[in-house]
């Protein structure tokens, strides 16, 4: 009989390893779309033999083991016995066991069937680069590097995009077909090419973060599998790029923000606002990384970019022994210098809140009430949920009532709906 738990360590191993096994068969293959439908395959096969067999002892190699030779039968079945079916067939063994076990001579076993983390991050880059090439549109590349890098659904990148979900799956579907057509290779690219993708990487890795800080759905407020690898992954730009200044601000922006992870959350996993925030909490390690970086990338001399600013609101907050002590007119500053940079409701919406602690909630609802108008995130809980915090303090309790009422239908994140239906109820 199936064991239940069997896909429940699918679904962990998928979670965490799968841009690894993407990168690894797209550099076997050379094949970036064939890559994932091996790992889609490769998937698909353990739901069905890990509840029945066990879990393998080293599942994220069992994965890959799996997808290389599905990449032997689909080249086997286009008649390419060339140079690369035979390095892929080499040393697998003839028989073994087709779903994916070890071969039947372990000493015969190539190295790198096994795991190797340090080579597959490699493989993650290349994979990222790849998917923002430049023949892709902007929206196309942040999109197909969140599904195959960073793993989430459709559903939470049209979250993340405040679009259909359909829209989304329209994007990868095209975003696939586009690089199989242009036979974009599996590599990391050049100086020069990076340079010029780089931003959009860096504007996935961001998008990855704020999934998992903050996750758009589920029972979970933090999903710490995708901060941590949007960490990591900002580690690695860093490392690659380091005279790039808004690559060490994001890595500023995410340290500091993850320093604070520990407080978020209460004994139960009920988010824990900032004004309740135990402080001593706060990963002080984590503070002191993301500082560094931010100075890094100030003493670059060019200025703070989109991250950087950010970075610098989160260095405000983790310096200040409190809410009331924290310098909320510095932070005012930034975001008004953020919403000229890069303007968005969500910038404005963020610099109303400053703005509340500053001068008060009436001039704070002047601008989410500019927002209402202009029909700015209408699909967000976010707008709401602010205005109704507004109202309350202005002692406008009906109005209030009705804008939290309409947060708590739009807020898909189980955690935070929770949070704002005690709000509401508060307010009875």
């Amino acid at each position: 009989m199936a064991d239940p738990t069997g896909r429940e360590a699918v679904a962990a191993v998928w979670r965490i390893e799968s841009a690894r096994i993407v990168g690894a068969l797209a550099r076997y293959t050379g094949d970036f779309a064939l890559a994932e439908d091996l790992a889609q395959e490769a998937l698909a096969e353990a739901l069905v033999t890990w509840p029945r067999d066990g879990e393998p002892r080293n599942p994220a190699g069992w994965l890959l083991t799996v997808g290389r030779r599905r990449a032997v039968d689909a080249f086997r079945r286009r008649s390419a016995l060339d140079e690369r079916y035979a390095a892929l067939a080499h040393d697998l063994g003839e028989g073994g066991v087709v779903s994916g076990g070890a071969p039947k001579d372990r000493a015969a076993e190539p190295e790198d069937v096994l795991w190797d983390p340090d080579q597959i991050d490699d493989d993650v880059l290349a994979l990222m680069f790849i998917s923002c090439h430049p023949v892709l549109s902007r929206e196309a590349r942040v999109a197909l590097t969140l599904r195959v890098v960073g793993g989430l659904t459709s559903d939470e990148i049209a979250r993340a995009f405040l679009v259909p979900t359909a829209t989304v799956q329209a994007r990868i579907t095209r975003a696939k077909k586009t690089l199989g057509a242009a036979r974009v290779p599996f590599e990391v690219p050049s100086v020069q090419e990076r340079a010029e993708r780089l931003g959009s990487v860096l504007s996935v890795v961001y998008l990855i973060f704020t999934e998992g800080s903050s996750a758009s759905s589920g029972g979970d407020l933090i999903r710490f599998d995708l901060a941590s690898e949007a960490q990591r992954l900002a580690r690695v730009l860093a490392r690659l790029v380091p005279n790039e200044p808004e690559a060490h601000g994001l890595l500023a922006l995410l340290e500091l923000t993850a320093a604070r992870f520990p407080a978020r959350t209460g004994s139960d996993g009920e988010p824990v606002l900032l004004e309740h925030q135990d402080r001593r909490r706060w990963d002080r390690a984590a503070i002191r990384r993301g500082r560094a970086a931010l100075a890094r990338a100030e003493r670059a001399g060019r200025g703070l970019g989109v991250y950087g600013l950010q970075a610098a609101i989160a260095e405000c907050h983790s310096v200040a022994p409190s809410v009331d002590a924290t310098d909320w007119g510095r932070i005012v500053l930034i975001y008004e210098a953020l919403g000229r940079l890069a303007p968005s409701p969500v910038v404005e919406l963020n610099r109303a809140v400053a703005v509340s602690m500053v001068e008060g909630p009436a001039a704070a609802l002047s601008i989410v009430d500019e927002l209402v108008a202009a029909g700015a995130l209408s699909n967000s809980h976010l707008l709401p949920t602010v205005r109704g915090e507004l109202l309350t303090r202005l002692g406008r309790t009906d109005e209030a009532r009705t804008e939290l009422g309409v947060a708590v239908r739009l807020c898909g994140n189980e955690r935070e709906r929770e949070v704002l239906e005690r709000k509401l109820a508060g307010l009875d």
